[in-house]
């Protein structure tokens, strides 16, 4: 299949999802995430409608964030919006702080601390989200659920950071109903942050759901999903 022909498939999906569960289809983003992927198919897939776009690597991404800068000066012909959606050093947090509309994996608070300092450096506030280590797997990143509400507290004063949501690397399962419980709990923590009132704005993102369980992630709240292996193969 085209990226065009996946593309469409995948927008089926979510809108079928998206009302399985009584939802409004367009309230849930979906981000391209094109690590491994060249700056031609990213074109492509831009000319299929998907024009948020996720990297993984900063030294994957600056290059890819170059060319469309340098190439394509009308903003149809570039990424809507730029997520950073993978593992984040603090000294790579430089390089992509006034680059980056959205990072999705902020899981430590001397990280938090590094973006507000750039963010300050820059002029600019940057947008992140809170990841969470939603399953507990020690191979993945994140903050334990039992620390978020203390994690998003020691926000509350950081002027260059605002927090939008949460996030979550779900484990990899062969059926994406296992994952349900850690979706659903996700939810609940996002719930739960907004009736306690600990933070000054309303965390209205939650990043969860990829190619292989995006739909039961919908089902359970999720306004973003990151896909990239279902839509170029």
């Amino acid at each position: 299949m085209s990226i065009k022909e996946n593309v469409d498939a995948i927008r089926e999906a979510i809108t079928a999802s998206a009302k399985k569960s009584g939802r409004d289809p367009s309230e849930i983003k979906l981000i391209g995430v094109t690590k491994t992927v060249d700056v031609l198919r990213i074109s492509e897939l831009l000319a299929s409608g998907v024009t948020d776009i996720g990297e993984n690597r900063v030294q994957d991404f600056l290059p890819k964030y170059d060319y469309f800068q340098k190439n394509f000066k009308e903003l149809e012909n570039r990424p809507n919006e730029w997520h950073f959606i993978g593992h984040l050093q603090r000294n790579k947090v430089k390089f992509i702080a006034d680059k980056v509309d959205l990072i999705h994996s902020v899981d430590s608070l001397p990280l938090a601390v590094e973006i507000n300092r750039r963010g300050e450096q820059v002029g600019k506030i940057v947008n992140i989200l809170a990841e969470i280590n939603i399953s507990g797997e020690p191979s993945k990143y994140g903050i334990p659920p039992d620390d978020i509400l203390e994690f998003i507290e020691n926000l509350a004063n950081m002027q260059f950071v605002r927090l939008t949501g949460l996030m979550c690397m779900a484990p990899f399962v062969e059926n994406p109903e296992e994952n349900r419980v850690f979706f659903s709990k996700m939810r609940k923590i996002s719930v739960d942050i907004q009736n306690k009132c600990i933070y000054h704005t309303k965390l209205i993102s939650l990043s969860m759901g990829m190619s292989n369980d995006f739909s039961v992630a919908i089902e359970e709240g999720a306004t973003m999903v990151r896909i990239g292996t279902a839509l170029f193969e």
